[in-house]
């Protein structure tokens, strides 16, 4: 038993030492990874811009519409496809049982006022709808794009001051600059992912950015301390903020995603967090392992 803990540990020995000779050689290299992707972001978010004159598809949280809540088990696709030329820029989806996963309840958004939309629906389903069967909720356009102002702002200043911290934390340019890369690098690749995957953003959305942003800097902040404590060799001190870091991040990757799967058959707002937040921290583990890392050897290295 003793003689096969230490082959364990010594071919852990081994591979270690085959990793940091490759690291040592290919941290440069590997920045291409996150540079590519990063590239990629700049220019995809910059063509989706031009042609939606926005950052992001936003639904009528944002923009203002009227949401219909209708008790039934309805077809939503059928629905949606006979309503379409109806009902501008409409979206079905339905709301299950958490145990059985029947269908329990359908809501639909549209743009469309509120009384038309009632009138609409009520000749498509055959019957009236009142407080019994369904509810009706509409929010005016210029109240949801004064909100989306204010949520964008609000993401703004959360991101700057939290650049002043880590500038002051570190004062230096280059370890601080990495940091605020990698949040940034973060935030953008999940944006260019939710849009890639045509998510209408709700209010809720924008705010799972601004806890995106602290979820990217908290494992950044911890490597860059560890590493600029020259405390033992410097791959050691990588590795140790890596165990660290990894443990955090897959710890929260592992109840997050848990959570989206519990949630994603009743509650459509639960689902968008959680889903921003996955896709988050699976960036952050490039970003802040794979960027931040070669920036700071190569910096700790030229300061050797």
């Amino acid at each position: 038993m003793e003689k096969q803990e230490i082959e364990n540990t010594s071919e852990k020995i081994k591979f270690g030492k085959r990793f940091e000779i490759f690291h040592d050689k290919n941290y440069k290299l590997l920045l291409l990874i996150p540079l590519s992707l990063l590239i990629f972001s700049l220019i995809y978010m910059g063509v989706f811009y031009s042609q939606n004159q926005d950052f992001i598809y936003k639904d009528i949280s944002l923009t203002g519409g009227t949401s219909v809540t209708i008790n039934e088990k309805i077809n939503v696709d059928d629905l949606k496809n006979v309503l379409a030329d109806k009902l501008e820029n409409i979206n079905t989806r339905e709301i299950s049982d958490l145990i059985t996963r029947e269908q329990i309840a359908t809501i639909i958004e549209t743009k469309t006022e509120g009384e038309q939309t009632k009138q609409i629906l009520e000749e498509y389903l055959g019957y009236e709808l009142n407080e019994k069967n369904s509810s009706f909720e509409f929010t005016g356009s210029t109240l949801s794009e004064s909100f989306y102002q204010q949520l964008l702002i609000a993401i703004l200043f959360a991101f700057a001051f939290m650049a002043i911290v880590v500038f002051i934390i570190f004062r230096s340019f280059i370890p601080s600059a990495a940091v605020i890369i990698s949040a940034f690098a973060d935030i953008l690749m999940t944006l260019v992912l939710v849009n890639l995957l045509g998510i209408q953003m709700s209010s809720a959305g924008i705010i799972a950015f601004l806890m995106l942003i602290g979820y990217s800097v908290d494992t950044d902040i911890l490597l860059t301390t560890k590493v600029l404590k020259r405390d033992g060799p410097l791959n050691e001190r990588i590795l140790k903020a890596f165990r660290t870091g990894t443990t955090m991040t897959l710890t929260s990757l592992l109840a997050i995603t848990f959570a989206l799967i519990i949630v994603s058959s009743f509650s459509i707002i639960l689902t968008q967090i959680f889903t921003i937040l996955v896709i988050g921290l699976v960036f952050d583990l490039i970003n802040t392992w794979i960027t931040n890392v070669s920036i700071l050897k190569w910096y700790a290295k030229k300061k050797k």
